[in-house]
């Protein structure tokens, strides 16, 4: 995977140098809330693509975003979710925020089956992405949850500014 490329807005004057505005959040010993907006986007599927992601807590935000020159849209949804939980340095209450009903279906219905079948479908068939879901499940393990689904392009302004940044991830034509 690339390494993503990282803004960070408005760092915390309470947050140790070097320390994250999310990552100093849950600091205090109780868990912090975080709100995770996060997007995915694609030119071509597969084709060059980009993931982004909002996180919001206590009056505090921070931005990231990344890219691959050749992937699929899933795979970037699934990055944004992913790139967004290793931001956190403590256990956290979550709410993921995120247009993707594959992301959302996938975490709270399909999970258990494709593990309890050895990482098979219903059907059979391996499932897609199964290096992705196993790194989403084993960082979602650390904290408690909740995954909203949202429309996307419908005024969500969270979600609005997640599918801004995935779209900003995506490497220029030519760019490896």
């Amino acid at each position: 995977m690339k390494h993503p490329r990282r803004i960070e807005l408005a760092p915390p004057a309470t947050a140790p140098a070097g320390e994250s505005s999310v990552a100093a959040a849950g600091a205090a010993g109780e868990a912090a809330v975080v709100e995770i907006w996060a997007d995915g986007a694609c030119k071509g599927n597969p084709g060059p693509g980009g993931w982004g992601a909002l996180l919001r807590t206590a009056g505090r935000e921070k931005e990231i975003f990344g890219g691959e020159p050749s992937t699929t849209n899933n795979r970037m949804e699934l990055t944004a979710v992913i790139e967004a939980l290793q931001q956190l340095k403590h256990r956290c209450r979550v709410v993921v925020h995120t247009d993707s009903q594959y992301v959302q279906l996938g975490m709270t219905e399909w999970l258990p089956g494709w593990i309890r079948r050895g990482w098979r479908t219903a059907s059979k068939a391996p499932v897609k992405n199964e290096d992705l879901w196993r790194r989403l499940n084993e960082l979602s393990a650390g904290h408690e949850i909740e995954w909203r689904w949202v429309r996307g392009h419908a005024g969500d302004p969270g979600n609005e500014r997640a599918d801004a940044l995935a779209n900003r991830g995506i490497p220029a034509p030519g760019h490896r």
